[in-house]
């Protein structure tokens, strides 16, 4: 009798998984120029220090270097690039005054606050990681200056690329100025459109969470467009203020579309059609010309049917239509430097006197940083943060006792592996091995076949051109750091590898001793990031769950308690923070599945748990659809019991110890009458109520 295949482990295919990604060539092109040019030009002025600093800075820039719009490149690279001078700047600093065995505690601290930055987002998260490298590499990379012109060089090679970025850019479809993001509210209709094919089949929920993404991505550009103009202290364009009610009607006609998706039918094609038509007619300026036409079967269809209509009016305005300006959107947590920006449905005006713009901003920035700065010390912020502090700790002590000379590879190494919001552990920890050795090996053979003083400016030249390319496997971006790395220390003299030449006043380190280095490296991570303490998954995921079960609640809540005809600004804001939210659970969850000691049996089921919530949003979706539309509205005790059962279950992951005095073991949650959708809510609470229930 044939046995059944047995599934592979999480932890052991995550290191296999491949992303498929259109080549960046662009991105390629800009790699090219980076690093390579800028360390040959040190080597060919005889100032081989200020050419190794300048190609690490854009070598830290280039890992940011990801699609998007300019204004989002501006703050990917930017941001992490500050960061990366003042790591230089503090560790060269610690290198200059002789601090020997100190550097083990300034490195924890460095450490720490680089750990607890993961709670704050992924630029924030890059930011922190690149900050303590640069902090390890300038303590312990022995390069001539004063610590300021080394942070002043490393900046000035970060800013190379972003300069690179704003020249050397994909050729500029139809929108002028505004192309980058016509095209990112393009694939937001594109990916509607996907998500309308999907409907009623099993591809449906991961075509909306594809959806949430690309709305996320477009309203981080056009955020990041409205505080370029306020910082200006220009008034928007028309162009602007046109594609702005574009995006309004693309997230009604999402909201719309979610009800469709909840009501699990298949749709005709016509009506997936009919969003490609807008895609289209953003990235051409042509009109989209005919649409589906209106069935109004259900009232989710009607809603759609009206969302579509509404979306053609606006499209076929060639002037922005005049609007007061509303409120800020509440909850917003963009993982970029924004001002509260008016929700889509709203205008930004250019009659807002520019004092009270800019103290209005600045309240906004103070709201935020101290919603941010409560984050960092909460318990996740401290839990990321003392596990990455104790293994950069320990790395570097271990590294001082084996080679003090050149002991920063081995917490270099580790800082690339400990961050716990870049993936499951095991994985990154064998990928970063395996790169890194196959880094070693070429960038031997290199050395073998090359002779002249050119030859590491060529390998890091090529490093930069792989990297865009190779953000599609851990370890392949391994490689081409690698290379780069290696590229910098051989011209730096730190610790040359003599293959095919040899520095007479220099001692060469083998290629033994980096794969040596990086082993032990490998190995103190994982040891240290599975400890107890270190690796309860609670204390990362289960912040990121409760987070996102709380803004549910507020969207839940909010549908259920506002009057009838009341202005859907404020729910449209409230569902996108909740989709923000769940998408963030969503990682989490499920990189702490892919994790070596996952502790299962002690945990809830995290992923079951946020596809619950997920489905509650989607059914609160279909509920408030169903009430514009002249649906029984149930009563507050329904309404409030619901609530209720979903806040006490926030509660409970929030609190264990509390976990028995609390409404998460009150079995009590009855359909609700004449609801459809209240009866989904209600049963997708009863199922997360078991798989939260565990532990």
């Amino acid at each position: 009798m044939l046995r059944a295949p047995r599934a592979v482990p999480a932890w052991l295919a995550h290191p296999f998984r491949w992303q498929r990604l259109p080549v960046p060539w662009a991105a390629v092109a800009r790699g090219a120029l980076c690093a390579g040019p800028l360390l040959g030009a040190g080597i060919a002025t005889g100032h081989p220090a200020p050419g190794v600093l300048a190609g690490l800075g854009s070598m830290l820039a280039g890992v940011n270097d990801r699609p998007g719009t300019r204004r989002t490149g501006i703050v990917h690279i930017g941001l992490p690039a500050l960061a990366s001078a003042l790591g230089m700047l503090i560790g060269a600093s610690l290198q200059a005054a002789g601090a020997g065995w100190w550097i083990v505690p300034a490195l924890f601290a460095v450490g720490f606050v680089s750990g607890a930055g993961s709670v704050a987002g992924p630029v924030r998260s890059n930011a922190g990681m690149q900050m303590l490298a640069t902090t390890i590499l300038g303590a312990g990379m022995p390069l001539p200056g004063a610590p300021w012109t080394k942070a002043l060089y490393v900046l000035a090679g970060c800013l190379w690329l972003l300069v690179l970025r704003l020249v050397l850019r994909s050729p500029r479809p139809a929108g002028g100025a505004l192309s980058g993001e016509r095209a990112a509210v393009a694939t937001v209709f594109d990916a509607l459109a996907d998500a309308l094919g999907a409907a009623g089949g099993s591809g449906a929920e991961p075509a909306r969470r594809r959806l949430t993404a690309a709305l996320d991505r477009a309203d981080e550009a056009l955020r990041l467009r409205r505080l370029t103009s306020r910082l200006l202290r220009r008034p928007a364009r028309p162009e602007e203020l046109l594609l702005t009610e574009r995006f309004a009607a693309a997230t009604a006609l999402c909201e719309a579309s979610v009800a469709l998706l909840w009501e699990a039918r298949p749709l005709p094609s016509r009506v997936a059609e009919s969003p490609r038509r807008f895609a289209e007619a953003l990235r051409t300026g042509r009109p989209p010309g005919r649409l589906s036409a209106p069935e109004a079967s259900t009232a989710a269809r009607g809603a759609f049917d009206q969302a579509l209509l509404d979306a053609a009016v606006v499209f076929a305005r060639r002037e922005p239509s005049p609007r007061p300006e509303p409120e800020p959107e509440p909850e917003a947590d963009a993982d970029a430097v924004t001002e509260p920006a008016p929700p889509p449905s709203g205008r930004p005006t250019g009659a807002v006197p520019p004092g009270a713009a800019v103290r209005r901003m600045l309240g906004a920035f103070a709201e935020r940083w101290t919603r941010r700065g409560r984050s960092l010390l909460g318990p996740a912020g401290r839990h990321y943060g003392l596990r990455v502090a104790v293994c950069i700790a320990a790395s570097a002590a271990v590294a001082l006792l084996l080679r003090a000379d050149h002991w920063y590879w081995l917490p270099v190494t580790a800082t690339f592996l400990v961050k716990p919001d870049l993936g499951p552990l095991f994985s990154r920890t064998v990928n970063r091995f395996a790169g890194t050795v196959a880094g070693v090996l070429v960038f031997a053979g290199a050395g073998l076949l090359l002779t002249g003083a050119w030859w590491p400016a060529l390998v890091a030249g090529a490093g930069g051109a792989l990297l865009p390319f190779a953000t599609r496997h851990f370890a392949l971006q391994t490689v081409a750091i690698t290379l780069m790395v290696l590229s910098f220390v051989d011209v730096g003299g730190a610790a040359p590898m003599a293959f095919g030449r040899a520095y007479p006043h220099l001692t060469a380190l083998p290629a033994a001793e980096r794969i040596v280095d990086t082993s032990i490296a490998c190995a103190i991570v994982l040891i240290v990031g599975h400890l107890p303490q270190l690796a309860d998954p609670r204390r990362r995921v289960g912040q990121r769950v409760t987070s996102a079960l709380r803004a549910t609640e507020r969207f839940l809540r909010h549908v259920l308690e506002s009057e009838p005809g009341a202005d859907p600004t404020r729910r449209l804001a409230l569902r996108r923070a909740a989709y923000r939210a769940l998408a963030e659970a969503r990682a989490a969850a499920e990189t702490a599945a892919a994790e070596l000691l996952a502790a299962r049996d002690r945990n809830p089921d995290w992923l079951t748990v946020v596809t619950a919530a997920e489905r509650v949003v989607d059914a609160a979706t279909a509920c408030a659809v169903r009430l514009d539309h002249g649906a029984h509205r149930p009563d507050r005790q329904e309404s409030e019991r619901l609530c209720r059962a979903l806040s006490a279950m926030a509660d409970a992951l929030e609190d264990p110890r509390h976990r028995r005095d609390t409404d998460v073991a009150d079995p009590d949650l009855r359909p609700v009458p004449d609801c459809a959708t209240l009866t989904d809510v209600a049963a997708e609470l009863e199922r997360m109520r078991g798989y939260a229930g565990a532990g």
